[in-house]
């Protein structure tokens, strides 16, 4: 199975990290400080190291960092670790200001996305959307009333896409391919839709889900 290596120290970083473990996937996690993972990688089994020492070691690369550190952290992980792989692009551009009456702030417009600055700055990397619209507690093998959520998703590489595909499908969800890059200013926005029950009624435990004729 391909070595997936996931870049972030947070929930959503540890609950990819562990789901990718389950489908098979070969995994380490990398950190800024991967001490600070020590408790986490004794309880998974999953072996923690710097970001660069991840993104080397890794074919396919999970980016599960806060928006704001995205950009760092890619360049921490090294440029040249990055080049030819797929890169999933978990994170949103949440601004550091506070939620208004449960709409988070993003420091992008509607017209660009965090993905496409990302994109941009690492030419050689395929990225490929997914996982930004929904709570770490449902992202893999969710369990809902309503049958399986959707996952929307998007990126310019078709071959990358096709292995997000795979692994959106092994966790559980229905995928739905919104198409190129520029669709990530779209996907992004979900994350302000998928917050406001949070924030204004404590309910967390909600998906999206898309119906067709």
């Amino acid at each position: 199975m391909m070595k997936f290596g996931v870049l972030g120290s947070g929930q959503v970083a540890q609950v990819l990290a562990q789901g990718l473990k389950a489908k098979g996937y070969d995994v380490r996690i990398g950190s800024r400080d991967p001490a600070k993972l020590a408790t986490f990688s004794k309880a998974s089994g999953i072996p923690a190291a710097t970001f660069a020492e991840v993104a080397a070691w890794s074919e396919a690369i999970v980016l599960a960092v806060l928006g704001r550190a995205a950009e760092e952290a890619l360049q921490l992980a090294g440029p040249a670790h990055l080049d030819g792989k797929v890169v999933l692009d978990t994170t949103n551009p949440i601004a550091d200001a506070p939620p208004v009456d449960g709409v988070i702030r993003f420091f992008t417009g509607p017209n660009e996305s965090l993905m496409e600055r990302l994109q941009a700055a690492f030419p050689k990397a395929r990225f490929v959307k997914a996982f930004n619209s929904v709570g770490n507690s449902r992202m893999v093998d969710p369990k809902l009333s309503g049958g399986k959520p959707t996952m929307f998703y998007c990126g310019d590489d078709a071959g990358a896409k096709a292995i997000v595909g795979q692994v959106i499908e092994q966790f559980g969800w229905e995928r739905a391919d919104m198409g190129a890059a520029v669709a990530a200013r779209a996907i992004e926005p979900l994350c302000q839709l998928w917050c406001i029950p949070g924030f204004r009624e404590n309910s967390w435990g909600h998906a999206f889900k898309l119906l067709r004729s």
